[in-house]
Order: structure tokens, then sequence, then C-alpha cells
């Protein structure tokens, strides 16, 4: 059987839930797979891969970002011969007819549309993480993909342990045909869930053997280096560890309930004294209040410092760890106080292999462009063993920390949530530092399926035989209602997708409107409505309302017929991908970036793509010269346009140009220094990268858009102009 000759490459023996998902996928069928994080879930999608070898057929293995393709890449060269292992990530394209092709699922969701002759002979398609399809921004090309691909592709669906996994399940089999659902609750590396408050880690749960005294690992014993053939200490298997188990619902350490009572007696004999004090005068009850709040803090010894978390993780032999904290600047913050207090958790040979890592990866940089990234600063914390992980970090950096994580060589990262959705980069340790985040409108607790997430990364299969959840001691601290949180171990997967100007010119053109219509009844988020409404109800038919909705907005502007038919102002909205695809179709049309130079045009693009994260009122942005400036206007005066049409058919319209980013745009494709253009905006450089890849994309798809025509062969030229320095240096990582 092709399975046992796959098994026995594997390196150590398959888990019962590998071993039936697979054999779904020999004898025909296609599968999806939910199971914890670093359960594995990996080797389905290998086995699919290992099958189009053999049958001599195709596999295309689909990630939801460019890192996790680039590393899935690597790791099947690794595994076959580099010359049939192929890479399309849009920014870069390797072996591209290749029979077994790693891409992000944009890519193939494009290729459906442009019914490309690459997709003759495709077998399988592996969607890893495609719990992904709840993403609000890019969930919905999951669904495209899966409704798109012709009838014979076997899909293979990798999933986190998702709570209605059953639901999506059901739905993969209506419209893929013969799909089984493979369902593991079990992680295999056991979980054990902490906090710590003062300068000591409590056990969450009460044991389960009321004799059996809760244990860490040896405390005395020095902290190495884990091996792969580690084994648990004697004892270890007494504590009570968290699984995904719909019915364990463990017991909450009693000790924790005690100090939660004793804070709060605290906190309402310091509320009684500041209610005794107040009247005294306004400035006796400016100080008083200062005082009360000063003699609290001083009380509260429960809250650690995180100096004193890490050494006693580094004591207990629980590094390397993730410490989640949600906030860029709070990440970088915790990396700086920890070197301000002179953390060290390296050895000597461990920081000759760290600056090896560095070294490599700033390839290509100058040593002004390193000065302004402050990497002196970066390094010096690398080589202790401390890194940040966010969004706001160069990819370099990133993808060096990732790197010397893995090895073991970082010991402790402080990143924002977005890790927990991103590459295989698990930990033994994993710390929440606070239960609370901002959800883009408000602070508010974290979830069940938040907080599944972020803890799913401790315990590193074949290296760790446990891991560990450790939450931080906060004020004001519900264990029972913590208790309740972590044991709930649930992830709800909900459907993102929702017609757009962009897919519905594609549904159009490449199914014709009655498919068109169908694919849209067929999605799970209609598979999902019909679960509590009436199999054609006007309740249920909300996204075929849409999808006609966009209909008429764009048969009123030319892109269809009446008959639906695709126009040829129409074909160039295919290849025009965001959320303001029809503002830059329009936009083309109108000849606004026809007499732009290149850095105007520049400025002008970026105002479609860029969004701010935070409004600062002390800095009102303007646009750099008067020519971008006027397309701008020519921008905001077809956006209203669209929003009158969109407003007769009660459609939302698209939020308003940001042009936060048109002078960066504009001095980066003149050609001026990153320290110039950093010293002159609020970006972070991380962000700067990520806003000039926006805009030189946006430039691309208008290119091919265009074809042959003048335009094209500017926005041609604004790429190569923009593809200099740090950013070309990030793209050829990527």
């Amino acid at each position: 059987m092709a399975f046992d000759e796959f098994a026995a490459r594997l390196g150590f023996a398959p888990d019962p839930y590998q071993v039936e998902a697979c054999g779904y996928l020999e004898s025909g069928s296609g599968v999806l797979v939910a199971a914890p994080t670093g359960a594995g879930k990996t080797v389905v999608g290998e086995f699919a891969v290992y099958l189009a070898t053999l049958h001599g057929s195709k596999c295309f293995y689909t990630t939801p970002i460019k890192a996790l393709s680039n590393q899935k890449f690597h790791d099947l060269v690794s595994a076959y011969e580099a010359d049939k292992i192929g890479l399309m990530t849009g920014d870069q394209v390797v072996n591209s007819e290749a029979d077994i092709a790693v891409m992000t699922t944009e890519v193939l969701r494009n290729m459906i549309y442009a019914g490309s002759p690459t997709l003759r002979g495709l077998e399988y398609v592996v969607m890893d993480e495609v719990h992904y399809l709840s993403d609000p921004l890019r969930g919905p090309v999951w669904e495209e993909v899966i409704l798109g691909l012709e009838p014979h592709v076997k899909v293979v669906g990798l999933s986190a342990t998702v709570s209605n996994v059953e639901e999506f399940g059901a739905w993969l089999a209506s419209v893929r045909g013969d799909v089984k659902t493979v369902v593991s609750e079990r992680r295999p590396v056991p979980l054990y869930q902490h906090v710590f408050a003062g300068r000591r880690m409590y056990d969450m749960y009460e044991s389960d053997a009321p004799t059996a005294k809760p244990t860490l690992p040896d405390a005395t014993a020095p902290a190495t280096n884990p091996a792969p053939t580690r084994r648990a200490p004697s004892g270890d298997n007494r504590r009570t560890p968290t699984d995904n188990s719909r019915n364990s619902i463990p017991k909450v350490n009693p000790d924790l309930v005690k100090m939660a009572q004793q804070e709060n007696r605290v906190m309402r004999d310091d509320s009684r004294r500041l209610r005794g004090r107040s009247g005294k005068g306004k400035r006796g009850s400016q100080g008083d209040i200062g005082g009360a709040a000063g003699r609290f803090a001083s009380r509260s010894h429960l809250v650690p410092r995180r100096v004193n978390v890490v050494e006693e993780l580094d004591r207990l032999d629980l590094l390397p760890a993730i410490f989640f904290i949600f906030s860029r600047q709070g990440c970088d913050q915790a990396v700086a106080r920890l070197v301000d207090d002179k953390v060290w958790l390296t050895s000597a040979s461990e920081r000759d292999a760290l600056r090896e890592i560095a070294a490599r990866q700033i390839t290509g940089l100058s040593d002004g462009d390193l000065d302004v990234l402050k990497y002196s600063a970066w390094l010096e914390a690398f080589e202790r063993g401390i890194a940040a992980h966010h969004a706001g970090l160069l990819p370099m950096f990133k993808v060096a920390v990732e790197e010397a994580f893995s090895l073991g060589l970082v010991k402790v990262v402080f990143a924002t949530e977005t890790l927990a959705l991103g590459i295989n980069m698990p930990a033994r340790t994993v710390v929440l530092d606070k239960l609370v985040k901002y959800n883009g409108v408000s602070h508010a607790d974290i979830t069940a399926g938040e907080y599944t997430q972020l803890t799913g990364r401790a315990g590193r299969r074949g290296i760790d035989v446990e891991g560990h959840a450790v939450v931080t001691w906060q004020a004001g601290l519900d264990p029972r209602a913590l208790a309740g949180l972590a044991s709930k171990r649930t992830y709800p997967l909900y459907s993102a997708f929702t017609p757009t100007y962009n897919m519905t010119v594609n549904l159009l053109a490449s199914m014709g409107v009655e498919r068109a219509r169908a694919i849209l009844q067929d999605s799970f988020a209609q598979f999902h409505s019909d679960q509590v409404r009436p199999k054609g109800s006007k309740a249920s038919m909300g996204l075929v309302r849409k999808f006609e909705s966009i209909c008429l907005v764009l048969e009123a502007l030319g892109y269809v017929s009446a008959e639906r038919v695709v126009t040829a102002e129409g074909m160039k909205l295919t290849r025009l991908y965001g959320s303001r695809d029809l503002l830059l179709a329009e936009a083309i049309g109108s000849n606004v970036f026809d007499s732009l130079s290149l850095p105007s045009l520049a400025a002008t693009l970026s105002t479609l793509v860029y969004e701010s994260r935070l409004a600062d009122k002390r800095y009102v942005p303007r646009m750099p010269d008067q020519a971008s400036a006027r397309a701008v206007d020519a921008l905001r005066k077809l956006a209203r346009e669209i929003h009158i049409l969109e407003k007769d058919v009660r459609l939302e319209s698209a939020p308003p140009l940001d042009i936060g980013f048109g002078r960066a745009a504009y001095l980066w494709a003149s050609g001026s220094d990153l320290s110039e253009i950093v010293a002159n905006t609020q970006l972070s450089a991380g962000d700067f990268v990520r806003w000039v890849r926006q805009t030189i994309d946006c430039a691309g798809q208008i290119a091919d858009a265009t074809k042959s025509t003048p335009l094209a062969a500017k926005c041609r030229s604004l790429v190569a102009a923009m593809r200099r320095g740090v950013v070309d240096v990030e793209l050829d990582e990527d």
C-alpha cells in the first residue's frame, strides 16, 4: 500500500487519525482534518503530494501567507528533487509548471478564474490552515477556490480544532462530493495550565489525585536545550493537563481562589479609605488618590515583574517561551526592559550562532539602512536570546527570529497574536501577559477560541514531553473565570464569504450568471444560514441579493451588459483585486493616472491601498505635489459617484481614501533614502515596507489589466523604481 511506503519515510509512527485520513485519500476520497496545533496535520497534506507523484498527476499545496509557502516549499524540496517542486507567491515564481507546486491561496484563485492551462492534470489541492476562511479580509478567497475547482479535484483541508467541524465538513461534502471528516482532539504533547503570581507559578487546576502534589520539572537541574529524546520526569503525569475534550472541566486550584479573595479585600479596604479621605481640598484630594494608588500598588505583590517570570521559567527549564502581548509597542518595550535588566539567556557558542543568522539576513542592506533600522539595538537583544515578533518589524528580522527560535537559540519572544495564526513556531511555554486586547473597536476579553489558538503553540512534538500555558496575574483576576476560559478549548469557524465587484465579474466571465448564482448559494455562508432559516426564503438569500445589487452597479458603469455579459472594461476589472477594485477600474477608464510622473503615480496609488493603524490628530497628511493632489481629487469624485449608485441598491461603500502614505511613497519612488523617509513619517520600517509592497502590487495589477498600453509601461517602470534597497531585499526574501 502507498501509505505503508510513505509512513516508512516519516521516521515516527503515525497517529491513528493520520492513518485514518491518509486511508481515505488513498481510497479516492477528499478529506477534512481538524486537529490541535502541532498535532501533525501536515502529514496528511504531504501524503497527497506523495500520491500525486505516484499517479503522475499534480498536487497544489496552498497556504494563507507567503512565509508558510516558503517554509513548505523548502520542506518539499528536501523530500523530493528540487526540479519537481514549484513555488508561486505573487512576488516569487520558481518552476511554475512543476507537478507539485506550493502557492498562496490567492494565486490558485486567480488561476481558476483565468482558466490557466497549469490546472490541467490537477488531482489534489491541499488547503493548509483552512480555518483562515473566517478571516474577514482574505477568508472569501478560500471559498472561491473550494467552489471553483473542477469536480474531480480532491480537496485536503487542514484545520485547527474548531467546535463546528461537523458542520464545516458537511458543507465540504455537499460542494465537493466525497469528503470525509477526521477529527482529533488529542494534543500529542499534553498542555498544562498555570498562573504566575508574585514570584511563583501555580497550577491553574486542582490535581485529580488529592494526594499527588503537582510538581514542575526539577528546578535544581541545570537548564539545557532539550534533545529530541527527552523523557518526562517521574511524577509529571500527576498534573492535570487540559486537552480539547469537550467533557473535561477540571477544578480550579483553591490557592488561586484564596489569593483573589485576599486581593479583593485589600481593594475594598483601599476604596473605603479613598472615600473617607475625599473632599479635603483639590490638592489634598489629588495627593490622597496618588498615595492610595501607590499603597495599593505596593501591596499588590501578586502582579509579577516580567523579568521575574523569565528568570523563573529559565530556572524551571521551561524555555523557550512566547509571551503574547497585544501591541507592537508593548512587545518592543518588553524586549528593551529585559535588556535593561541585564538578562542573558544564551551561551557564548549560541551567541556566535545568533550573530551568523543575523548577518545572513541583513545581506544587501547598507550601513545607513542598518542605522535607521536600529540594527545594533536589535542585535544586542537577539544575542541575549530575546526578540520581538510583530507586523511592524522588517520581514528579514522576523525570519531571523523564527529561524533562531526554532533552533532553540532565541529563548524568549514577545509577539502579537498574529504569530498564533502564522508559521510553525511552537514553544515549550506560552505566556499570556493579559486577557484583554483591542479588537479594532474597543478593549475586550479574549475569547475561548483565541485562548485556544494562542496557547496551542506550547509544546513541541518530538522535543517536549509537555507544553505549558502561563497567565500572569493581573489585579482583579478571577481564577474561576480563567479556568472556565481555558477549559472550553473551542474555536468556532464562520464564513467571511461575500461577493465583491472583482469576484462578480470573474464569476460572470468564467461561469456565466446562472452558475455564478449557484456558486453563491453553495457557499459555506449560505449553507450555515440555511441551517437556521428555511433549504430559498428571502432571509436566506442575502448573498444572491448582494450579487444582484453589485450587478446593477456594474451595469450602470458599463462593466456588464443587461444580459450579465462582461464587457471589455469589465475584463480589466477581473485583474484588479482589493477593497477599492471598482474605484481603481474607474480611475483607469477616466485616465486619472495617465499624465502623472512616477513619484506622483506612486503617491496616488498608495491612497487606494493604505489604511492607517491609528489616527493622530496632531498630524494632518497632505499629498506631496499638485499633480498627485489633483489625482486624489479626481479619485474622490469617482468614489462619490460610485457611492451614489451603491446607496441606491443598498450596498456598503468602501472607506474614504487615506492619503497618509502618499508622501512616503512619493519619496521612495523619487529615490530618497530609507533614513529620510522614516525620519519624516510616523511609520515603522516594517509598515513602510509592507505599504510600499502594496503600492507595487497595485501598480502591477494595473499593468496586468491594461496590457500593452502606455499606462501599463509606466506602471512597470514604477514597479522597477520602487523595488530597491530594503524593499527589494524583502521581496527577494519572500
